[in-house]
Parts: C-alpha cells; structure tokens; sequence
C-alpha cells in the first residue's frame, strides 16, 4: 500500500480522515466561519481533518452559475486557513498552470473526475510536490486507474490517493459500486470515498445539479464498513442557499452526528 502522510495525516495507514468543506469558496468570511465550525468539531471528536473548498466551479451546467474568486485569491485564502487553523487543505485545479499556482499554498492538489487522464494537469501537479487525489472519471471502470497511478509514478509523485465518486447510471444519475473500493485498492493506492458526490444527479435539474443528500451518509458508512482510507463529504451551513450543488451537501449542524457514526462503523469492522 502506497501509504504517505499529508502534515500529521498518515493516509492508507489503517486510520480513517475526513475531507470536509463546502462545494465553493463563496467568499471569505463564510470559508473561514465554515473552516472553524469543522476544526472545532473535528478536534472534538479527535478526528484527522482535511480543509476542502473549490476556488473555481468550472465544469458547471450553466455558463449563468457561480464560479468562484479563481485561483490565485482562493488559494490564498485556503493557505491562510490552513496556517492559522493548523489543518491540511484541498481544491480542485483545472489546468497545468493552476496547478504551480495552487501547489505554493494547497497540501492535497485535487484532479477531477473529469480531468483525471489529463496527462499534463497530472503531471504538472506531480512537479508541485504535493500531494495529490485523483478523482475516477464517472466514465471509468475501478481498474481503469491503473494507468492513471502509472502516469503519476512516471512523473515522481509519490503521495497519491484516488476517489471513488459514482459511476454514470443511465441517464442524469450515478450509482456508487461497493465493490469499486477493494478493486480500487487492490491497486496498491490509498481510495477515498466522494459520498456527496456519489448523490448527485447531473444536470438534474435542468440547468443545475440535483441530488439526494440525505443518502450521502448512507453510502459513506457502507463506504467505511467496505475499508476506505478516508471520507469526502461536502458540507455547508445552509445548503439550501448554497450557490453551487446545494442538493447535495450535508448541514453543517448535522455533520458531528454524521463524523461519530462513521468512527463507530469504522471501529466496528477494523
């Protein structure tokens, strides 16, 4: 097993750690509020904790939906979070170029799903140093990582984790296959569960996202009893005025029953 640490967080060494933040970086205030609701939760329950937000949505439905402050304002809010906070954090970068500009700041680069056999945006996040996660396509089959994991060990990256987050099912819906995760595994990597984006519903809503984010807890205690290294679930403090994929973030007054019952999954089947 490929195991690394990010900071303190040792990943693919048995413990389980949480990626936890809102889908966009909306503004600055509400990232921080946001960051330090998730410490002060996280420290409680004495969980590994990593700091997520996007600070671009590119790849949204509708040219009219919002975006983000763009990389180099987003990344240096995230990387002042993460100073003064003492936690790890990730984004999602879109191109090469964002990739240098996100590695000064950013601990965890994240390729998404739609970009994850992008042979340049792979290995310009390898060259950061950084460490890396890499979203499975909703278009590949769980082996087909491997010669994503075969690109990133070309370009000397060393710490590197993949994520599940649904595989398409028709149309407008993602199916989440249990069995992706050992498969995923079984490829010597570090595997993440994606649980709120495993609830989407694509383009859903015509010209925005849908989802059932009531099942996102679901899935990722399935996802943990299954033998996952860690657990990506979106969180915001009103989705329903979320300014992206509200459907399918959890309320942040909800997440600390959501964190103590996927530690006790996690005690229960390890």
């Amino acid at each position: 097993m490929n195991t690394f640490n990010i900071s303190d967080i040792k990943v693919g060494s048995g413990d389980l750690f949480f990626i936890l933040g809102p889908c966009g970086l909306e503004n600055e205030d509400f990232a921080w509020r946001m960051a330090r609701a998730l410490k002060e939760i996280t420290t409680r329950l004495d969980v590994p904790f990593i700091f997520k937000a996007s600070y671009d949505k590119a790849n949204r439905t509708s040219v009219d939906s919002y975006r983000g402050p763009g990389v180099v304002e987003g990344t240096r809010i995230l990387g002042e979070i993460g100073k003064e906070l003492g936690v790890p954090v990730t984004t999602d970068i879109h191109t090469p170029e964002e990739a240098a500009i996100a590695g000064k700041h950013i601990d965890f680069l994240q390729i998404p799903a739609f970009l994850c056999r992008q042979t340049d945006l792979l290995e310009a996040a390898a060259k950061t140093g950084r460490a890396v996660n890499v979203k499975k396509g909703q278009f590949l089959a769980p082996w087909d990582i491997e010669p994503i994991i075969g690109k990133l060990k070309a370009f000397g990256c060393e710490r590197f984790a993949m994520t599940e987050r649904g595989t398409t099912f028709g149309y407008n819906n993602l199916v989440a296959d249990m069995r992706s995760l050992p498969w995923m595994r079984e490829q010597g990597v570090p595997v993440i569960f994606d649980a709120t984006h495993s609830v989407q519903r694509p383009g859903g809503l015509g010209g925005t996202t849908g989802g059932d984010g009531v099942l996102a807890p679901v899935l990722a205690r399935c996802a943990v009893a299954a033998g996952v290294d860690g657990v990506f679930m979106e969180v915001h403090e009103n989705p329903e005025k979320a300014l992206s994929d509200g459907p399918n973030q959890i309320p942040l007054d909800q997440i600390e029953e959501v964190l103590k019952k996927l530690v006790a999954v996690h005690k229960a089947a390890h």
